[in-house]
């Protein structure tokens, strides 16, 4: 397997995991100063892991590459420009999943309405769109145990999660991994994009076209196929590239 972060510095990871932080603000997607993404580093010179978190208490839209904390897998810190430390709890999901998938450079937590509001239905979320079957027959789940303070919800978390990069929380959000921070946000906006279509279409109170196996399958693979020939084959990402634009002209900040 191609190492996920042969190709970028960890300056390229700080400002992306920063980009990251903003773009979910952006789209309304962050909960004031909950919620968390993290970003695995290169291991430091003595092998230790490394991971990068936001520091606590800013919200998504004051995180800039600067501020960025350093941390190991337990959350404890290592460096801290900013000096208000990390919500070491916050961290205790995210640590576990990066410790077990280490194919995962970011990990992504969100709390939106129609994220949990999609979780909080047995169905979860329907193949109803080209949006939506991108995550056919790709989605795990894991049963709500109350805010996520138990550490030995950890290991149970990372048994529901198995091999896939997305999961709806119970009645609580949703959980997406990504093989580079670029991936991990993507994922985040097409499944934000996909639960808000599903609660606007069966809120209109007719009968929704639900998409058969084998073209949601199809769908799925198509865009399996475009996200690897980013992550495997090196391929220039330009949706990425233009995030970072829209970045660069709405919030500048996030660089400093």
């Amino acid at each position: 397997m191609r190492d996920a972060m042969s190709d970028q510095s960890i300056s390229e990871i700080r400002r992306d995991l920063a980009a990251a932080y903003r773009l979910i603000a952006l789209e309304g997607m962050d909960d004031g100063i909950y919620t968390h993404i993290s970003a695995r580093l290169p291991s430091g010179p003595g092998g230790e892991q490394r991971f990068l978190l936001n520091p606590f208490g800013l919200r998504f839209d004051e995180v800039t590459a600067a501020n960025l904390v350093t941390v190991d897998e337990t959350g404890a810190v290592i460096d801290d420009p900013y000096g208000a430390g990390v919500n070491a709890a916050g961290f205790t999901i995210h640590s576990a999943v990066h410790m077990a998938r280490h194919d995962a450079v970011c990990v992504l937590h969100t709390h939106t309405v129609a994220g949990v509001a999609v979780s909080s239905n047995q169905e979860g979320l329907l193949p109803l769109n080209q949006w939506s079957a991108q995550f056919y027959d790709r989605i795990a789940f894991h049963d709500y145990e109350g805010i996520a303070l138990n550490l030995e919800e950890r290991a149970r978390i990372v048994a529901d999660l198995g091999d896939k990069s997305v999961m709806l929380l119970r009645n609580h959000g949703t959980l997406l991994l990504g093989r580079s921070v670029a991936e991990a946000v993507k994922l985040a906006l097409n499944l934000e994009r996909s639960c808000k279509a599903q609660v606007a279409a069966l809120g209109m109170g007719l009968t929704p076209v639900v998409l058969g196996h084998d073209i949601a399958e199809h769908t799925a693979s198509q865009y399996q196929s475009m996200y690897d020939s980013y992550e495997q084959k090196g391929k220039p990402d330009p949706e990425w590239a233009a995030q970072l634009r829209r970045l660069d002209a709405s919030a500048p900040g996030y660089l400093g």
